[in-house]
């Protein structure tokens, strides 16, 4: 069976417009609960969302969906997709369920299933609920048909929990902190950590309106908080996505950190201390050569991977790794989460921050990248622009002309209709070139 419904990332698409339905929604959770309950014995689920509109009519249609198959619905209201993945494994859930778009517009949204161990699904369990949402399932007898409740202490739960990864022994008093939380679903759990922990808190991106998430702000648009921490001569700032599991970090000048500088710094820390398993780190083709240099410098192996984080943690749990990632800002510490979590990862850096005494500017600045460039070209929905000659035949011709010396990868996003030019090299007239004329090409055959 073809996998026409499960994405890199769970099922995602454009609000009120297929998959994104009421409709869908309600046949996909019939299809999970029933993949998920096996016998008559009382079955969870856990179901978070973030900050769009349309995550009320999606959250109502799983409910629907979920309790028809006999299933027993947690609502947790707006919560960071790990704080999603945490509460499944906590309260014995045999599955739980996030409704966000992550970074996306807030006219998107998705649906992103967690596994009674916390961790996304694999994807024979993504088939499977594939083939009975096609199919379609029987629903439950009158009386076994599930109830739903609302979990009023969930986001409590998840700031208690967040707080316990950070060194008991520190606190973050004297600290100026601009945190930027993209209107998502992490706008009152992250403020409320750091200010428990004793940090000044600059907050912006905490007035989500169901239209404003991501829009301008948090990690895809790192530059209003850059500017606000310049302004306010904060120490450092943090920025957060729609649903809380990426995070970029700003240093006292205004500097954009991205997750690979993040995790050159955790797992340059973690090795000298004895802490980082397995002697690898796991992140994806998209992270900067210059991070893999400097982890072999290290003594420690970049483990590469697909892209998307459900990859690097398949990758982490294969090789009995505690740190992965992505340069999109996606940290993955498996010894704290079960996936990506902005907040988590946040607390580490702000440990470090406070334990070695040195400026944000220092700490965040691991390794000098290998000049990086990425474009995207938007296709329309058919179109196959990578299987044509012309385009294969530039990518053959830029791989020749970088050699060693830099590398190109070319792939479809998983999530939007846009093709991902990236590459790297040493020349940067070298770099532009290169994505310039592969750039021309996939324009030529999708215009």
């Amino acid at each position: 069976m073809t996998r026409s419904l499960f994405g890199t990332d769970g099922v995602r698409g454009r609000s009120n417009t297929y998959p994104m339905t009421a409709d869908a929604a309600l046949r996909l959770a019939a299809a999970a609960g029933r993949h998920f309950r096996h016998d008559q014995a009382e079955h969870r689920v856990v179901i978070g969302k973030d900050t769009r509109l349309s995550c009320y009519m999606l959250e109502t249609a799983l409910t629907a969906g979920f309790t028809s198959t006999g299933m027993n619905v947690f609502l947790l209201g707006p919560v960071p997709t790990p704080a999603v993945g945490w509460l499944t494994r906590s309260m014995r859930a045999d599955v739980g369920v996030m409704i966000s778009a992550s970074h996306n517009p807030a006219e998107d949204n998705g649906i992103k299933f967690f596994g009674p161990d916390g961790f996304k699904l694999s994807d024979a369990d993504e088939m499977s609920i594939e083939k009975l949402f096609h199919e379609g399932v029987a629903p439950a007898q009158p009386q076994n048909i599930g109830r739903a409740k609302r979990l009023d202490d969930a986001l409590g739960r998840y700031v208690e929990y967040a707080k316990t990864t950070f060194p008991r022994s520190l606190r973050l008093d004297g600290l100026k902190i601009v945190l930027d939380c993209a209107n998502g679903a992490a706008y009152r759990a992250a403020p409320t950590v750091l200010w428990e922990l004793g940090a000044e808190v600059i907050s912006l991106g905490v007035q989500p309106n169901g239209t404003n998430i991501n829009a301008g702000c948090g990690s895809t648009h790192p530059e209003l908080a850059a500017a606000k921490v310049r302004e306010t001569g904060a120490h450092i700032g943090l920025c957060l996505d729609g649903d809380a599991d990426r995070l970029i970090v700003i240093d006292e000048t205004g500097h954009v950190a991205d997750g690979d500088q993040i995790m050159a710094l955790i797992a340059t820390r973690w090795a000298k201390e004895g802490l980082l398993k397995g002697g690898a780190v796991a992140a994806t083709v998209m992270s900067n050569l210059g991070f893999e240099r400097h982890l072999n410098s290290l003594g420690v192996h970049l483990e590469r991977t697909n892209v998307g984080d459900r990859y690097v943690v398949e990758r982490m749990r294969e090789k009995g790794l505690n740190l992965g990632g992505e340069q999109s800002g996606h940290i993955v510490m498996t010894d704290y989460a079960t996936t990506g979590d902005g907040l988590v990862g946040a607390l580490q850096i702000l440990a470090a921050l406070i334990e070695s005494g040195k400026p944000a500017s220092q700490l965040t600045r691991v390794f000098a990248p290998v000049p990086q460039k990425l474009v995207n070209v938007r296709y329309q929905v058919g179109q196959t622009p990578l299987d044509t000659d012309r385009v294969k035949n530039e990518i053959q011709a830029a791989e020749k002309a970088l050699g060693a010396q830099g590398r190109v990868l070319i792939r479809k996003s998983g999530t939007e209709p846009l093709i991902r030019i990236m590459a790297e090299a040493e020349s940067s007239e070298l770099l532009h070139a290169t994505i310039d004329r592969i750039k021309s090409a996939v324009e030529e055959v999708t215009a």
